[in-house]
């Protein structure tokens, strides 16, 4: 097509532009057809041999991202492609070079990722098992009258969460944040079988804010006999001003402990990264009290929308505050 380009009476540049290809390509083209004729013009890479990146090649590069440089002998924490290279090309697969490497990544849809730190349970697991195990009974076979809630607290900070946002090439967004950050908390109870969420707010994560929630559920859930709550170690659960609310409400709310540092047990994490998700990440509120408006709106519309981005416009931030 760019010799026949040319031949019209095109230029170079002209060809290459209308075929959104490098002129670079239409000159070696055209110079090609002119020494050599024709036959000058077939595909020359058909006798490249068999193709290096086939289904055995991507197969062995997901089995080794599977684990890092250091679980195969290297002395580097983290991939390179380079590195990949040298470990593909180690294993007996064909040498290639990075680019090639970097289209076989694209192919399986790896991505640089940022790690997640985590902090390992000291149990063991065959333990820690056994207690999940238990708790996921515990939601299947206690009866209606006895609600099982999962319950934890998260913190609200007025400096915001920073994050990822669509934007067009060039730009890039901008928050102005407070400077003095300031904090409020949140302690909620995930009802799993309703999806109904009861909180309280504070100003300290202490015992007090705990307290508060246990008397706001008795009062909701008036006529259980028994409230279950799945909930984390921490040292407001287990206080003595703790244990002395639980003994007034006269044994009806019962306490089940997960194991240590397994927060994926607790499913009220998810609604707390929703929440961040939808309110606190890129926020824009210049006082602690717009932004408790907008979080109250999007937990009360959580509850009526059973939904976790709920529809909300600033008409219904009006009406929350």
């Amino acid at each position: 097509m760019a010799v026949a380009a040319v031949g019209r009476g095109a230029s170079c540049n002209a060809a290459a532009r209308d075929l959104g290809c490098a002129t670079s390509t239409v000159v070696s083209a055209v110079r090609r057809y002119r020494e050599d004729g024709r036959g000058a013009l077939r595909d020359r890479r058909e006798g490249n041999g068999q193709r290096k990146v086939d289904e055995r090649f991507r197969e062995r590069l997901a089995r080794v991202l599977v684990g890092t440089p250091e679980d195969w002998g290297w002395c580097r924490p983290t991939w390179t492609r380079e590195l990949l290279c040298l470990e593909l090309e180690r294993r007996g697969l064909p040498q290639v070079s990075v680019a090639t490497m970097g289209r076989a990544l694209t192919w399986l849809g790896a991505r640089r990722k940022a790690a997640r730190p985590i902090v390992e349970c000291p149990w063991p697991a065959w333990k820690r098992r056994r207690r999940l195990y238990e708790l996921k009974c515990l939601h299947a076979h206690k009866p209606p009258e006895e609600p099982v809630l999962h319950v934890d607290e998260v913190d609200i900070h007025l400096n915001p969460k920073v994050g990822h946002d669509w934007c067009l090439p060039g730009q890039r967004r901008v928050m102005v944040t407070p400077g003095n950050n300031q904090k409020r908390f949140l302690a909620g109870a995930l009802n799993v079988r309703t999806g109904k969420l009861t909180w309280v707010e504070g100003k300290s994560k202490a015992s007090d804010l705990f307290i508060q929630l246990l008397w706001r559920l008795a009062g909701e859930y008036r006529r259980a006999r028994r409230i279950h709550l799945v909930l984390d170690n921490a040292a407001v659960h287990t206080s003595q001003k703790t244990r002395k609310a639980l003994a007034q409400l006269g044994g009806r709310i019962v306490l089940h402990f997960l194991p240590p540092y397994c927060p994926q047990g607790n499913r009220i994490e998810r609604v707390w990264l929703d929440l961040h998700a939808n309110v606190t990440r890129n926020h824009r509120c210049r006082t602690m009290d717009q932004l408790m408006v907008r979080v109250h709106a999007y937990l009360n519309a959580r509850n009526a929308q059973r939904s976790a981005c709920p529809s909300l416009r600033r008409a219904d931030l009006r009406r929350a505050s």
